[in-house]
């Protein structure tokens, strides 16, 4: 798995804490010690602004540079365990020094045995040091002792609970952040798998609104051709020469759909010059009576190619099962769109019944332009389908 980038925002609570706790050490800490030798002797008073100093020097090198080889972290407590210590034998008791210091020894220590055997140690120096100076009777029962036992006491129950609530939350958001991006990848896979699914999707449906249509014209041509090569030779090699025309359509749109040919077979241009085209060969194969009313209408080239899908599929159905005898197509511009509507007089079907791919994947070639397709007719009445798009005037990009 991969492990998540730290971020500027992680780091921003922890490095406040110890600017504040730093902040806190040096007011209550280091001046209080300072101010008060400012009557003693020269020897103490200089001698305790010199631990001091040095302590300050080790605090802020063990902050700022943590991993360097001279003074570590640990080093640095340790050498805060005797100041600490060396301060309460000078003034005859350090609790004070010893409270506040004891969050450092939670902050800087790599364990939390660490922090309680360190912090344990300057809480005995603190003691010791307080009591060195009463002789061979010393009162451990004095308010120095009392305070530092009680802060060491707490310090390193309360230190070790914010450890483990604090490992506790790291490790769920560990957990958290490994079912996140467990998450992720599998997003990522079912948007790949639906890429992979739409685009088989668009492969089969230009494949049957080209491909399979041309080589379906093949055969009735190729059937026709047959039929007529003995009796009507001139018919027959009219069918042949649909049927070569068909094959290079094929072929030039086979090449379109392996990436071998730019944009679409349907070259730019008028549409209703390619209906027009469209409609003529229809005839030439069919022998069928057609009407047209085709305006010249400026669109785009995507929706120059949905209407011609649509008209292709509409008369490779009225050939294939309507059994109709005329057919009609209606262009139609209006402001923001355009319509195109298909009629025939054969014996229609049950709409709610039909079960083809053609149907469906004109409906959906139509929505992925903003439009839409209704399809009317019933059994003996033939069969309308209207096609309604919005117009974008330039091709898009």
């Amino acid at each position: 798995m991969t492990q998540r980038q730290q971020q500027p925002d992680d780091r921003f609570v922890p490095e406040r804490v110890h600017r504040w706790n730093s902040a806190g050490w040096i007011l209550f800490g280091l001046l209080p010690p300072a101010v008060a030798v400012l009557d003693a002797s020269p020897a103490r008073r200089y001698g305790m602004f010199t631990l001091l100093v040095l302590i300050a020097l080790g605090h802020a090198v063990a902050l700022l540079r943590p991993d360097n080889d001279v003074f570590r972290p640990r080093a640095y407590l340790a050498a805060l365990a005797l100041v600490a210590g060396g301060q309460s034998f000078v003034l005859d008791g350090g609790a004070a020094f010893y409270v506040v210091s004891l969050p450092q020894f939670w902050f800087l220590s790599r364990t939390p045995r660490d922090a309680v055997a360190l912090s344990g140690a300057a809480a005995a120096l603190t003691v010791l040091g307080g009591t060195l100076g009463q002789g061979w009777s010393p009162q451990f029962l004095t308010g120095n002792t009392v305070v530092t036992v009680v802060a060491y006491g707490v310090g390193a129950g309360l230190g070790l609970w914010v450890h483990r609530f604090v490992g506790r939350s790291t490790e769920q958001q560990e957990r958290l952040t490994a079912e996140l991006t467990t998450a992720q990848e599998e997003l990522m896979v079912a948007h790949q798998q639906r890429g992979a699914a739409e685009e088989r999707e668009r492969m089969a449906r230009e494949i049957h609104d080209t491909l399979a249509q041309g080589f379906a014209s093949i055969v009735v041509l190729a059937e026709a051709a047959r039929a007529a090569v003995a009796g009507d030779p001139a018919r027959c090699a009219e069918q042949l020469t649909s049927i070569e025309q068909t094959a290079r359509e094929n072929l030039a749109e086979a090449r379109v759909l392996v990436g071998s040919a730019p944009e679409s077979g349907v070259a730019p241009g008028s549409l209703a010059t390619t209906l027009r085209r469209t409609l003529d060969r229809f005839v030439q194969d069919t022998g069928l009576t057609v009407t047209a009313e085709l305006p010249d209408v400026d669109l785009d080239q995507h929706t120059r190619v949905a209407l011609l899908r649509c008209t292709q599929e509409s008369l490779a159905n009225v050939r294939k099962h309507a059994d109709a005898s005329t057919v009609g197509v209606v262009l139609t511009a209006y402001p923001g769109g355009v319509e195109l509507e298909i009629t025939d007089d054969g014996h229609g079907f049950v709409v709610a019944e039909s079960r083809g791919f053609g149907l469906d994947g004109m409906r959906r070639r139509l929505a992925e332009l903003g439009g839409d397709l209704a399809v009317t007719s019933s059994l003996g009445d033939g069969t309308r389908v209207f096609a309604r798009l919005p117009t974008h005037g330039q091709d898009r990009p």
